[in-house]
């Protein structure tokens, strides 16, 4: 862990010259060696999932990707709101983080994320930013869908107040109502099909 602080800390400050390199002479500055594009990506995703808020303007002022996919297929934003860090969450927003670009693969956003993980608060930030409440991934699901499916009543409520439609089905034919209901939970199916 120590060992990722420290390249964490080698994005945003010039680095020493290594060992086996003769010292700058004195009143001349030494070399500065940056990490490389690609691992200064790679430390704005960790940053992101680690919640290190403190690296992400000076990793995007390097040349880092705010909105680029990881190898799994991940927003830095994706990242930030599936692993708790609503500071960061609120961070990447502010620098300009597409708060509604879906994961690669599966076309799941942030907001359905945190109906997973169930994290409200960053479900309640991550409305506030535009997006379209209804948004389908590429199985047709919606984050209303998802919080149902996880029994995620606050997430209901809030999407249910921004607009979400209680009548969409996704590709096998199922709506946030019968997804509660095949998940044994009848109190949330009758709450969301209301």
């Amino acid at each position: 862990m120590l060992i990722f602080f420290a390249a964490l800390a080698a994005a945003a400050a010039p680095q020493a010259a290594p060992a086996n390199r003769p010292a700058a002479p004195q009143g001349v500055a030494p070399q500065v060696v940056a990490p490389s594009p690609e691992r200064r990506q790679q430390l704005l995703f960790d940053a992101a999932r680690l919640g290190r808020t403190d690296m992400i303007d000076p990793l995007l002022k390097s040349g880092a990707d705010i909105n680029a996919y990881d190898d799994r297929g991940f927003t830095p934003l994706i990242l930030a709101a599936y692993n708790g860090q609503a500071a960061t969450v609120d961070a990447l927003i502010a620098k300009g983080a597409n708060a509604c670009r879906p994961d690669r693969d599966q076309g799941n956003t942030a907001q359905m994320g945190v109906a997973f993980k169930g994290e409200d608060a960053i479900a309640a930030r991550l409305l506030k930013a535009g997006c379209d409440v209804n948004t389908r991934n590429n199985a047709g699901q919606t984050a209303l869908m998802m919080a149902s499916l996880f029994n995620r009543t606050r997430q209901v409520d809030m999407l249910l107040a921004a607009g979400a439609d209680r009548t969409i089905q996704d590709a096998a034919g199922r709506s946030a109502s019968s997804v509660a209901a095949d998940q044994g939970n009848a109190s949330m199916a009758v709450r969301v099909k209301r």
